[in-house]
């Protein structure tokens, strides 16, 4: 699966208006983003609709579409083997499916994530016909789950960290497989206006233990988990400033390691497609 270096991850595409989701993926790819990312969002519908990945997909003709992730506890392996194989082969050829475990807050019945997530890519497996191991990516950020995506999947893809975490994630799977790290952006050169609107972003992954664990266990202390997060943290984890600055972080993960960065730029409401934003980045990232 070829995802380029730098894609575009957002949430308008499983939240917005369809129409424009497909416009705005065709800009994307004339851009030069090499994947698509259609995000979810904590606690929200199921992310990753294969459905709206058709049609990303039919609006484009090499970028690859992604999902970023299917929560295992929302479809079972045989639907979700069934809503792949249903696309055409030439569509199929460009995706690739997100899955993850999502968190305790938002499923009733969320128990033992690790085996259930090694039981479910089992019965990917085991489905016929099956949803390979090629077109499959996982959401991890832990030592167990980052081992078993690089045994049972593409590689991970992880959200919300930082370049360290990247190099760590790295040296956990070795060459080979794909680690596709998301990044979220604020196009913002104040760095008080930035940071207050990546505190809005953060606040509920704050709540959630998952997210809480993989920062605490990355170097940060529990100080800067309070009061929507310290200067250190956000900095860490989102990007801000000019295009180029932007697109010197993006370097710090590449050169960390990562395959692919996906970039999240930060909006007023989950819908909004970025476009403009996408469109001051993309001469910084994109160099002939």
């Amino acid at each position: 699966m070829d995802l380029a270096t730098v894609g575009i991850w957002s949430l308008a595409f499983t939240h917005g208006d369809r129409a424009e989701a497909r416009d705005a993926a065709a800009e994307l790819e004339e851009l030069g983003y090499g994947a698509i990312w259609l995000g979810g969002s904590p606690g929200g519908n199921p992310s990753g609709d294969l459905v709206t990945s058709a049609e990303v997909l039919a609006a484009t003709n090499q970028v690859t579409v992604a999902t970023g992730c299917v929560s295992i506890w929302e479809r079972s392996p045989d639907r979700l083997a069934a809503t792949y194989h249903a696309l055409p082969q030439q569509q199929r050829n460009r995706l690739l499916v997100g899955l993850g475990v999502s968190h305790a807050d938002f499923v009733g019945r969320y128990r033992q994530p690790y085996h259930t997530l090694r039981s479910y890519l089992d019965a990917l497996d085991a489905v016929t016909p099956p949803l390979p191991s090629t077109a499959r990516i996982i959401g991890a950020h832990g030592p167990q789950m980052t081992r078993l995506a690089a045994a049972k999947s593409t590689g991970v893809h992880p959200y919300l960290v930082d370049p360290a975490h990247t190099a760590w994630a790295r040296s956990m799977l070795g060459d080979g497989p794909i680690l596709a790290v998301e990044q979220t952006v604020i196009p913002h050169t104040s760095a008080q206006a930035a940071r207050a609107k990546a505190r809005t972003m953060l606040a509920p992954y704050l709540k959630l233990r998952n997210y809480r664990s993989t920062w605490l266990r990355g170097g940060f202390a529990t100080e800067d988990l309070a009061f929507g997060g310290s200067d250190r943290l956000i900095d860490a984890l989102f990007a801000w400033g000019k295009p180029a600055e932007i697109a010197a972080r993006l370097t710090e993960h590449h050169q960390a390691g990562a395959d692919h960065v996906a970039i999240q730029v930060v909006t007023d409401a989950p819908g909004t497609f970025a476009r403009q934003a996408w469109r001051d980045l993309a001469p910084d990232l994109f160099t002939t």
